[in-house]
């Protein structure tokens, strides 16, 4: 059975939350979400239609605006963002089963209608057209929609095609997939086409999807492996993957990730102390997610003026772990091991991997299982108190340190501000 999918996306959302919190248009206002605390160096987080309309880049830094532009400067309030996220989620709802959406990113979602559209008595464009004014009639927020015989064409449809539309809606099918956009340029605009492959295409003349079309399969599969069945597809708007597949889902392995950009280089001593700060953390939330690991990844990126390697390595441990006492002293000989003391340090991302729920972890022999429990029980407690007075209801000693970011970061939802 043929199926039909929209992709619905929010239009400059950051940008356009802050506007509509000070009655102005986004459409028309010049206003860019950055940290008017950090250096002009600052990635944008968002920037209105109105500045786009300029021919500034999206996620530009804050030097690369034009000097003559005026424009608002609106810090990032991630929890704010968050919250109308979930506010928009509510009105999908109000037309679509939950089983039927998925949420590809906070500004982001796709949906099955496939069985909604005789339900409403509506085509795929009305119904996305009706969600769209619920949308900005509810929030202020304005919204694109891509339409598509299946999930690709419909985030290509949202991607490429709605942008032009006077409706704000793409539409497309295999068939108009093939006619309109084998011949479009840049390669990069079409979703999961990044930078490096289009690199690898353009000596073999490949420059458009109707040339991947028309490539050797062979080619392609010398240059990207079993991935280029993917990029096959795609060039020919195929996509077998369904909601229901998506929804059904389940991954043979978990990991959990933290990961850090540094406000400045840190030297080496210092890195130390952040790698602690972040594992501490990282091990309450194992804790209360009841979720152990067996082994660490660690990698370290130094300062962009070198242009040096990362620093990358993992350290396998003796039992599956959540402690604090096993964890922090690990990841810190690790630390220890692949990181050149000479060099500044940028970039910090640690890797709990492996993960499984506690009731399959066993104690080893030579671990102090009543240690390890005691130390279970301190933590719980610290989780407990914190869910209860904040993040900063207790700290560590090594959290007051020069150069700790632990209480910075207990203000911030995915490293930016939460305006709380």
């Amino acid at each position: 059975m043929n199926r039909t999918y929209l992709c619905i996306d929010l239009k400059s959302f950051y940008a356009s939350v802050e506007c509509v919190e000070r009655g102005l248009d986004p459409m028309t206002t010049n206003l860019v979400v950055a940290d008017p605390s950090r250096t002009e160096k600052t990635i944008c987080l968002a920037i209105t239609p109105a500045m786009k309309a300029l021919g500034i880049k999206n996620r530009c830094r804050v030097f690369e605006i034009p000097r003559s532009v005026d424009y608002i400067m609106a810090p990032p309030r991630m929890q704010k963002y968050m919250d109308i996220s979930a506010d928009i989620y509510a009105i999908y709802l109000k037309y679509i089963s939950k089983e039927d959406i998925h949420v590809y990113s906070i500004d982001e979602a796709f949906m099955d209608v496939t069985d909604y559209l005789a339900l409403y008595r509506l085509s795929a464009r009305q119904l996305g057209f009706a969600i769209m004014q619920d949308i900005h009639k509810q929030t202020g927020i304005r919204a694109t929609c891509g339409i598509g015989s299946n999930l690709y064409l419909a985030k290509v449809a949202l991607d490429i095609t709605a942008k032009h539309a006077e409706d704000f809606i793409g539409e497309l099918t295999e068939e108009s997939y093939q006619k309109t956009l084998w011949t479009h340029k840049p390669l990069t605009d079409f979703w999961r086409v990044g930078a490096g492959i289009a690199r690898r295409l353009e000596p073999f003349g490949i420059r458009t999807m109707g040339d991947i079309a028309a490539a050797d399969e062979n080619l392609l599969y010398q240059l990207f492996g079993v991935d280029a069945e993917l990029l096959i597809d795609h060039a020919l708007g195929r996509e077998p993957v369904t909601m229901a597949d998506i929804k059904a889902y389940r991954p043979h392995t978990n990991c959990l990730t933290s990961g850090q950009v540094l406000g400045c280089d840190y030297p080496f001593d210092k890195g130390l102390l952040i790698v602690k700060e972040m594992m501490d953390l990282m091990c309450l939330d194992l804790v209360e997610k009841n979720l152990v690991t067996r082994s660490v990844t660690l990698h370290v990126g130094y300062s962009n003026y070198l242009k040096a390697p990362s620093a990358h390595g993992t350290a396998d441990l003796e039992t599956d772990t959540n402690s604090d006492l096993i964890l922090i002293p690990a990841v810190s000989t690790l630390y220890e091991r692949i990181v050149n003391p000479e060099w500044p340090i940028h970039r910090i991302n640690i890797t709990c991997n492996h993960v499984i729920p506690e009731e399959y972890h066993q104690y080893n022999f030579f671990v102090d299982a009543a240690e390890l429990e005691k130390n279970r029980k301190v933590q719980q407690a610290v989780i407990s108190i914190k869910n209860k007075f904040g993040k900063d209801a207790i700290l560590k000693g090594m959290n007051l340190e020069d150069g700790a970011t632990t209480r910075e970061r207990n203000h911030q939802i995915g490293g930016h501000k939460s305006g709380e």
